[in-house]
């Protein structure tokens, strides 16, 4: 008998998700504008509060947590003052560091925004996305085979700042294949075909253009249809779900396509939103949900972290109420 959603969300609870990529601290400084700077034509923001949070592979950490899952973070972290304040929020969070390395070679990825009355106004990068050394590679490597003995699922969080490279993502395919793990992906430009053979493959449009160097209309299915099919021959892998914006989602395999339109949303923010439609994907796919579903209730939770400002984990109480009318 098919699984309800409500009973594949709390077979949620306990699972243990692997999330190997690039991490990063989203650092926030709240504020309001009432002048223009007289030394250069630039709000000037009067500072009511500053705030560190996950971000990156970090944030799909946060929204496994939410979830019920136990989420575990490899990634290489610098041996800075940020790379402190990263593993200080894992601790809050409650979220392993097992599979974390610090490297003197590194530093720590911080994504600083400013928000004046409720608008971004600012973000100012820190960061080294040069890919990581071949020591660092090993290391990491021993890790992942240790932990993902009893994993229910590999998450690739790619956000091309040099933890992901592909000798490290083919030995982690190799791995997964060897012990029956799903894998899923959410990739960026650098890596994009370096995934050959994993289970579900969810970039989103500007992703999939930019990774194929085929340009295409997210509006006209047939064109995305075109390019899924175009990347299952480069790639061979099981399950493409491409995120189109206000357009929904397009998911593809061997046997079926099915394009899922988009819910009707206030939209105050995107940051962040992929990281929950692949948290959410991943949790699916590892409880077996049939793909529709997948990427319906995936859909749902990228719509919903919308309406928040800044970079929010998915509530899932309200990702149950919102799937239980609309799914």
């Amino acid at each position: 008998m098919a699984l309800s959603i409500k009973e594949a969300l709390e077979k949620f609870n306990g699972l243990k998700a692997l999330v190997i990529g690039d991490v990063m601290i989203d650092s926030y400084i709240w504020g309001s504008v009432d002048r223009i700077s007289p030394e250069a034509p630039v709000p000037i923001v009067n500072v009511n509060k500053m705030e560190s949070r996950m971000g990156g592979a970090a944030n799909v950490a946060k929204n496994l947590h939410s979830l019920g899952a136990q989420p575990i973070l490899c990634a290489v972290i610098g041996k800075d003052n940020e790379a402190d304040t990263f593993l200080d929020l894992c601790d809050e969070l409650g979220v392993s560091k097992e599979g974390l390395i610090q490297s003197a070679q590194r530093q720590t990825t911080v994504k600083h925004r400013v928000i004046a009355s409720a608008q971004h106004v600012l973000r100012v990068d820190h960061e080294n996305s040069a890919p990581i050394n071949a020591d660092d590679t090993d290391l990491l490597l021993q890790r992942i085979e240790k932990l993902s003995d009893d994993a229910d699922v590999i998450i690739f969080e790619d956000y091309d700042k040099g933890v992901l490279t592909p000798e490290l993502i083919q030995k982690v395919v190799g791995i997964a294949h060897k012990k029956g793990i799903p894998t899923t992906v959410d990739p960026k430009k650098r890596n994009f075909l370096a995934y050959e053979g994993v289970t579900l493959f969810k970039p989103n449009l500007k992703e999939m253009r930019e990774g194929l160097k085929f340009d295409f209309s997210g509006d006209v299915i047939d064109e995305v249809k075109a390019a899924t099919k175009l990347l299952k021959e480069k790639m061979d892998n099981e399950h493409t779900m491409v995120t189109l914006s206000e357009h929904g989602v397009f998911i593809s395999n061997h046997s079926e396509d099915v394009h899922i339109t988009a819910h009707k949303r206030e939209i105050a923010d995107v940051s962040g939103a992929g990281d929950t439609v692949i948290s959410i994907a991943s949790l699916a796919l590892a409880v077996g949900l049939p793909m529709d579903k997948v990427a319906g209730l995936a859909n749902l939770g990228g719509g919903l972290v919308c309406e928040h400002v800044g970079v929010v984990p998915i509530n899932k109480a309200a990702l149950l109420t919102e799937a239980e009318k609309k799914l």
